[in-house]
């Protein structure tokens, strides 16, 4: 469960930065990068910043 929340968070960020930075600013597409980067190294060391958020928050486990 913890999983599809968050690529459902990564996916919704991704989505709302593009949009701002269509109609906002194109700056957005570095929060875009930022996110996009997250994701690639949590594939490669297996450790998430949004698993430990949500985790601590909310007290979700595996």
């Amino acid at each position: 469960m913890k999983n599809r929340i968050v690529r459902g968070i990564a996916g919704s960020f991704i989505l709302i930065s593009l949009l701002l930075a269509i109609y906002v600013n194109q700056n957005w597409l570095w929060f875009t990068a930022f996110v996009g980067a997250n994701l690639l190294q949590s594939s490669l060391t297996k450790w998430c910043l949004m698993d430990t958020i949500l985790e601590k928050v909310f007290k979700i486990k595996n």
